[in-house]
């Protein structure tokens, strides 16, 4: 396996850890907003999304149906998700 391999696969698997993550959290706050109990920060939410959570915090906001009417949090995760998935691409194209 190459280095450029190792390198597409640890990106590619960060990317999965953190969406996981981050579609966990989403569902969390979600959970303890209904409860109206002590919540995620806003920074913590969005600090998934940036680094390398993008897609799991877009999934987990659709699906929770949460933080659905902040505009910041829909230019952050659609601007890191387009980030993420373009280098992920560039990855592929340069591996393969």
């Amino acid at each position: 396996m190459t280095l450029n391999q190792i390198i597409l696969l640890a990106y590619a698997g960060l990317m999965v850890l953190m969406s996981f993550v981050a579609l966990i959290a989403f569902f969390r706050d979600k959970k303890l907003a209904v409860k109206q109990k002590e919540r995620t920060k806003e920074k913590t939410l969005l600090f998934f999304s940036v680094f390398f959570g993008a897609l799991g915090a877009l999934i987990g906001r659709i699906l929770a149906h949460h933080k659905t009417d902040k505009v910041y949090f829909s230019i952050v995760i659609y601007f890191s998700l387009l980030t993420q998935l373009a280098t992920l691409g560039l990855l592929v194209f340069f591996v393969l």
